[in-house]
């Protein structure tokens, strides 16, 4: 045998050296071109050929990659993939391990995204400083979108949940395609013109970045930028971000997210005032008890004025009683007085004539002492009678005077606590009537 001869290898191997040739001698690029022959297998991995006038190369695209994949490919499609090119061993065919999967043009708008987001941001529209705050109890709110779009029925959904008080007012546009960034920006210029808004949705569902690219136009960021009604931004799903996002007062990553951060949580919001009203009604009733007790110990410190008379009736007799016994104890000792006196007119036989005449005078100034003493006595018992008497409610109305009371027997001293039509109870020094007020007159 002729050992210079090369060694003969099987089909497999020079495949699989190939294919390590072809991954470490070409790297990863971006490949444009036209899709046909898409086929969607059952294990959910694609399979297609990417076209141009020249050429075609086989590609395959796995479930794991293609699910991240933003919209539905379909045949006669351009688009630009990233992909790694290699060997299909078991066939021997040349194809491309697809990595990512974008509509044609979309890197060109991603550079231009880019350059306007960054001329924006120099220009200090991104700031927080500028940006207004949002109305935490909103009473109108306006909505900038399409009446077709599935995005308008979400947030109406959430907004009625959420803040059914609200008044919503629609701000119709396209909001993707040719003349959509005109439309919303004509939109949102008659919303701030009118005014009757005090917080704006600007909000669409998800879509490609040609879907969102009239949420990139120039104009419309500016003019979102330089709005006095806060916007809120919720354009397509938490991944896309646009430039109306940046300038927004807040932006949020879905329409729902836009509804739900422009708006209070009303049921929060009823639970919480549902908690409150059982803490007011709950203070009230402690207050209303507390009030209840401090007048009932009132009323028992409080004396009827029939029953204030009797007791100074019964003070007035006390009095009376120990002013006649302190006159039946003066006698006495007046009486004891001359009691001695007789007794030492005998033991001293003085002359009867002068004993007699002092014993006389004796008598006349006792006898003038106690009718002073009763005269006395008798005016403060007169003056205490008479003050007494000046209290008794009884005396009053014997001089012209009436007592009203009320329905509930309360007196009325006041004409601002009547009303018309309430009955009343007047009584009068004999007898009483009933009436019913027919007018009221200010003091």
């Amino acid at each position: 045998m002729d050992s210079a001869l090369p060694p003969v290898i099987p089909v497999s191997a020079l495949n699989r050296a190939v294919r390590i040739a072809i991954e470490h001698g070409v790297a990863s690029c971006w490949v444009a071109g036209e899709i046909s022959n898409l086929t969607r297998a059952p294990s959910g991995h694609w399979y297609f050929s990417l076209k141009d006038s020249t050429a075609s190369v086989r590609c395959a695209m796995f479930r794991g990659r293609n699910q991240f994949v933003d919209f539905t490919p379909s045949n006669g499609q351009q688009v630009e993939v990233r992909a790694q090119p290699t060997l299909y061993e078991a066939r021997g065919e040349f194809q491309l391990s697809v990595d990512a999967l974008r509509r044609a043009g979309v890197g060109n708008l991603y550079e231009a995204f880019l350059r306007l987001k960054a001329k924006l941001e120099h220009e200090g529209l991104f700031a927080a400083a500028r940006k207004p705050a949002l109305p935490k109890y909103p009473q109108r709110i306006g909505i900038i979108t399409s009446p077709r779009a599935a995005a308008l029925r979400d947030v109406t959904i959430t907004l009625q949940r959420r803040w059914p008080a609200a008044r919503v007012i629609l701000y119709p546009s396209l909001v993707q395609g040719e003349g959509a960034a005109a439309q919303l920006l004509a939109a949102l210029q008659a919303a701030i013109r009118r005014a009757e808004c005090e917080v704006l949705l600007l909000v669409r569902g998800g879509g490609s970045l040609e879907d969102l690219w009239a949420f990139n136009d120039e104009a419309l960021a500016r003019a979102v930028a330089a709005s006095r009604i806060p916007i809120v931004t919720g354009v397509g799903h938490e991944t896309d971000i646009t430039l109306v996002d940046f300038v927004a007062a807040l932006r949020a990553p879905t329409p729902t997210g836009a509804a739900e951060l422009a708006t209070p949580d009303g049921p929060q919001w009823r639970q919480r005032l549902a908690t409150l009203a059982v803490q007011l009604r709950d203070r009230q009733r402690r207050g209303f008890e507390q009030r209840a007790q401090r007048l009932d110990q009132l009323n028992r410190r409080l004396v009827h004025p029939a029953q204030r008379i009797a007791q100074q009736r019964q003070h007035l007799a006390h009095l009376q009683q120990r002013l006649h016994s302190a006159v039946r104890q003066q006698r006495q000792v007046w009486r004891q007085g001359l009691t001695r006196l007789a007794q030492s007119l005998r033991l001293e036989r003085p002359e009867l004539a002068t004993r007699q005449h002092a014993l006389t005078l004796w008598h006349s100034r006792l006898c003038e002492n106690l009718r002073r003493q009763q005269q006395q006595r008798t005016a403060q018992i007169a003056s205490l009678a008479a003050r007494l008497e000046a209290l008794n409610p009884e005396a009053v109305l014997q001089r012209g005077y009436s007592i009203v009371r009320n329905a509930h027997g309360q007196v009325i001293t006041q004409a601002e606590k009547l009303q018309v039509d309430d009955p009343l109870e007047i009584r009068f020094a004999v007898g009483s009537a009933t009436t019913i007020v027919t007018a009221l007159q200010a003091p």
